[in-house]
């Protein structure tokens, strides 16, 4: 059973949307406003979707949803009146898998929800590919620091100094950026 925890930023009452979310199969913890702290809230309860109510998300929301991002990440669909691109374009920028305008249709929530659970996972596949590109690169930028510290210490070419280090990495069963950091690290202490 999919967990929601259902947030209503609005003067509207909860009930009618909770008991569609009910009848349509959901276990819904509901919440009165956001004056709460989102990203406690979200860790208490374990939500599988956060959904939130809001009649036009202000910038203390948008902070509350990009921390629940950052921190604890999950879907998080939003009904709202605010049919302004640009407050879209923020909410969708601070985590919203979500942005739906102007109401809220109980034979549309299963659907809703699955579109931003599929979307959700496909951000976060994009995520962590771009976090292993930003390691691979950064790796890469230390192994050439520490060749071009080896071609100084050894009066040597490229190729020659990248050998060294691959050779040093199988002796001692390390990886090729093992033996850069330590390249790197016996240089700063040699020359601090």
């Amino acid at each position: 059973m999919m967990r929601i925890l259902l947030i209503n930023d609005t003067a509207r009452k909860v009930g009618r949307l909770k008991d569609s979310l009910i009848e349509a199969g959901f276990e819904v913890f509901d919440e009165s406003g956001l004056s709460i702290d989102l990203p406690a809230r979200v860790h208490k309860c374990t939500p599988d979707v956060v959904l939130i109510d809001s009649d036009s998300p202000g910038r203390d929301v948008m902070e509350q949803i990009c921390l629940v991002t950052r921190d604890q990440p999950r879907p998080i669909v939003m009904f709202t009146d605010e049919n302004d691109p640009s407050v879209m374009r923020q909410a969708i920028q601070s985590g919203v898998s979500a942005y739906i305008v102007e109401g809220i249709q109980s034979a549309r929530l299963r659907a809703i929800l699955d579109v931003a659970m599929a979307r959700f996972e496909s951000d976060q596949v994009l995520r962590a590919e771009l976090l292993a590109r930003e390691q691979q690169l950064n790796e890469r930028k230390r192994i050439e620091k520490a060749k071009g510290l080896l071609m100084k210490m050894k009066n040597c070419d490229e190729p020659e100094a990248h050998t060294l280090m691959r050779r040093q990495a199988m002796s001692r069963q390390q990886k090729l950026i093992q033996v850069a950091e330590q390249i790197i690290s016996m240089h700063e202490m040699l020359n601090d």
